[in-house]
């Protein structure tokens, strides 16, 4: 199994890298889109959810988290 990776972006989404199944409260999968990367919504403003369709941009989303040190 490859190692999966899922990234913090400044005011924007999460960033997966890897193999990885996402799927619904009752345990139905989403379609994932064959990219290397998928992003995933945190604003919860995206017209595509659970995935990042840039509606971070025009909404105001401001987050910044930094792991502890």
């Amino acid at each position: 199994m490859s190692e999966t990776k899922i990234s913090v972006r400044d005011n924007g989404p999460f960033l997966i890298e890897g193999a990885i199944t996402i799927v619904d409260s009752e345990g139905a999968p989403f379609p994932t889109p064959d990219k290397p990367v998928i992003a995933l919504c945190r604003c919860g403003h995206s017209a595509n959810q659970p995935f990042c369709d840039g509606s971070h941009n025009g909404c105001g989303f401001e987050s910044a988290e930094r792991a502890p040190s």
